[in-house]
């Protein structure tokens, strides 16, 4: 099977993204409304921030947080790992693994250029990742 390139995956994709100013309930509202789990926060037009995931909105919610008035600046993940367009399906969930995320920023010389979640890629993908996993356990 073919490891495919992280642009393959991007290939139309038009990313939420935010300013570090927008608010916490504003960055919900868009999440909801366009069914997807992250907003990648940036300064016009397109230089990665930080990203403010579903997981961010209930430890917000669970602190306190004041959703109307509280900056996605001050609750966003800052400087998140990213990935290259070039780079492979195989490295991204590798990534996400090693890392404990869901969501992983996809950036050329810091602008944006994409995200992919771990629900972008195919079960052979998963599958690959889980043989490679195996067998490094193994060597240990």
């Amino acid at each position: 099977m073919q490891d495919r390139r992280i642009a393959e995956i991007i290939r139309d994709q038009h990313p939420l993204m935010l300013g570090p100013e927008a608010s916490l309930a504003e960055a919900c509202r868009a999440m909801h409304q366009r069914r997807v789990g992250a907003v990648l926060v940036v300064e016009e037009p397109d230089w990665l921030l930080g990203i403010f995931t579903g997981r961010d909105a209930v430890r917000c919610l669970a602190e306190g947080q004041e959703a109307r008035s509280t900056p996605l600046h001050q609750v966003m993940t800052r400087r998140p790992e990213t990935l290259a367009p070039t780079q492979r399906a195989s490295e991204a969930l590798r990534l996400m693994d090693n890392g404990g995320f869901r969501h992983l920023p996809v950036c050329e010389a810091g602008h944006v250029r994409g995200i992919v979640s771990r629900y972008d890629f195919r079960s052979q993908e998963h599958a690959r990742l889980d043989e490679e996993t195996g067998f490094f356990e193994r060597l240990r």
